[in-house]
């Protein structure tokens, strides 16, 4: 099949461009950046350079594919600019997608949301996948639409690298042994791989996830691995962490969102679907992507 990926080679983009190839499928990765271009041919797929704020470049990238995949990114620059209006710029994307998909008459999408995107309510940013799957959602019945919901990518832990260096601890606020599920990206991009073999017979969202944990067991592990065997996960007040996002310059608007998210996810309202359609967890476990913080932390 012919399969156009938005998102270039992130965590998720890199190994789902490797199994769709292997798999024998044709290849087509989008990607801002020109520097990527060399980096996408080596995986045998072809490099299509331009924006997801271009419509007509889109456009003319969906042409002939049999499945377009579909996320949102956004430049990690933008959360530091105070005029930045994220769930509006996200939505955009979203709206460009619909456009390009109804001028090249595309019949099957995977749209890569997120754990919370059941509604806009008390999900923080993560509202901003709720607008982009109702958006897609407009389209005519005959598009059909598989999407993709992970929960919490173990990839976000290397946030807390810095925070551990300086401060001993992973901080938040939330803590305890109250179980979450979390996901490592080879899982999300392994799920999506098999659910573009499947057949296309009606539009439907599937949730995915790894493993799940609590706050303490994660600090366990990921103690263990970096040789802080007691490091500890460490929670505080609500204002308390968005004095600390806003500290070093994180536009107030996400870092609210931010928090009201880990609060969510605290509280387990985040997980209130997920609970009702849980998945088979997949097969990377933290214990494996605790080898990889150990490096990066390491260096």
């Amino acid at each position: 099949m012919n399969i156009v990926l938005t998102g270039s080679l992130g965590n998720i983009g890199k190994p789902l461009t490797q199994q769709l190839v292997q798999k024998g499928h044709s290849v087509t990765v989008i990607s801002s950046n020109k520097e990527r271009q060399k980096d996408i041919e080596k995986l045998g797929a072809t490099a299509a350079i331009g924006t997801m704020q271009d419509i007509s470049f889109l456009t003319n990238t969906f042409v002939d594919a049999d499945i377009v995949y579909l996320m949102e990114t956004i430049n990690s620059n933008k959360m530091m600019d105070s005029n930045f209006t994220m769930i509006s710029h996200i939505s955009q994307i979203g709206e460009n997608y619909k456009k390009a998909v109804l001028e090249t008459g595309i019949k099957r999408i995977v749209l890569l949301s997120s754990v919370g995107a059941h509604t806009n309510y008390g999900n923080g940013n993560l509202e901003m996948h709720y607008n982009v799957e109702n958006i897609l959602n407009q389209l005519p019945n005959d598009v059909f639409i598989k999407i993709m919901r992970p929960t919490g990518f173990f990839t976000n832990l290397f946030r807390s690298i810095q925070t551990i260096k300086s401060k001993g601890a992973i901080i938040s606020n939330y803590g305890g042994d109250k179980k979450e599920p979390w996901v490592s990206p080879i899982d999300i991009a392994s799920t999506i791989a098999e659910e573009m073999e499947l057949p296309f017979i009606k539009s439907s969202i599937r949730y995915i996830a790894s493993e799940e944990l609590s706050p303490n067991q994660i600090a366990q592990v990921i103690g263990n691995a970096i040789g802080i065997p007691d490091l500890k996960w460490i929670k505080i007040s609500n204002e308390q962490l968005l004095q600390n996002l806003l500290s070093i310059g994180m536009n107030e608007q996400i870092a609210r969102g931010f928090v009201e998210m880990q609060v969510a996810q605290g509280n387990g309202t985040l997980y209130k679907d997920y609970y009702k359609n849980k998945p088979i967890l997949g097969k990377i476990k933290l214990a494996d992507f605790a080898k990889d913080f150990a490096l990066a932390y390491n260096n």
